[in-house]
């Protein structure tokens, strides 16, 4: 709670710090990442409702296989008690673990940023067509196409989301050690609409860079609030944070539309 009064003592110096920049005058997407996940575990259906609440307008998560077939929403490959959730049916996991079709329910009303995660190196890496076919499918039955993107670190498994069905919104995953302006050139020329690049990669200068590109950008994970402020105002398209109401108010306060 210190830190929600902190931002409202604050929006004043926030309005002052950034008068006189180039104001940008389309919000970005608040974009929970895993849930409101400070308040319920991440990735549960508890969190998804609750970012809800907060006033977020995505959910980011992350989806593997279980044993039998089952797209399942966990960030690791390993349960808490060790156990591999591709070695285990669906049924079988715990509550905690909701399918992917589940979690599309609780987030009725946002748009869902699906992570996919299969890397190379990971104890479950599989098969990525299956991954990926079963993430178009689910995708085709549950949500419109402009309320989704799929992500993943792993070009090769969000080129095949391209090609099985193009109308499906991709973004490419970029970590630190990445060089900007090779990003965005691999991004779009591989067909994808979004690129999501850990924050410390961001400057403005690449936001307008993407943008001249015809891509979105979506900064992930970002829960300082000068730092929020400062993405709204250069133009980024999505805000991925662990604080969605937080965030929800700066946005709100920094780019009046």
């Amino acid at each position: 709670m210190r830190r929600r009064s902190r931002w409202r003592e604050d929006c004043d110096m926030c309005q002052v710090v950034f008068h006189g920049a180039q104001m940008n005058t389309q919000k970005p997407l608040v974009v929970a990442h895993r849930g409101a996940s400070l308040d319920h575990p991440e990735n549960t259906v508890a969190a998804f409702q609750e970012a809800r609440l907060q006033g977020a307008d995505w959910v980011e998560l992350d989806v593997r296989l279980s044993a039998d077939g089952v797209l399942v929403v966990h960030h690791d490959a390993h349960l808490t008690d060790g156990r591999l959730i591709r070695q285990i049916d669906a049924g079988d996991l715990p509550d905690t673990v909701p399918s992917l079709a589940e979690a599309f329910e609780a987030c009725d009303g946002m748009g869902v940023n699906i992570e996919i995660k299969n890397l190379p190196g990971d104890p479950d890496h599989g098969d990525a067509h299956l991954v990926c076919e079963a993430v178009v499918g689910l995708a085709e039955a549950y949500r419109p196409f402009e309320m989704l993107l799929v992500s993943s670190f792993e070009m090769d498994s969000v080129d095949r989301i391209r090609s099985s069905d193009q109308r499906l919104p991709t973004g490419w995953l970029v970590m630190e050690r990445s060089v900007p302006g090779q990003v965005l050139e691999r991004t779009m020329s591989h067909g994808h609409v979004a690129v999501n690049p850990w924050d410390g990669l961001i400057d403005e200068a690449l936001v307008v860079a993407a943008h001249e590109r015809g891509l979105r950008v979506n900064a992930w994970t970002v829960d300082d609030p000068d730092r929020i402020a400062q993405l709204a105002t250069w133009g980024v398209d999505g805000i991925i944070t662990n604080l969605p109401g937080i965030a929800r108010q700066i946005v709100d306060e920094v780019v009046r539309v």
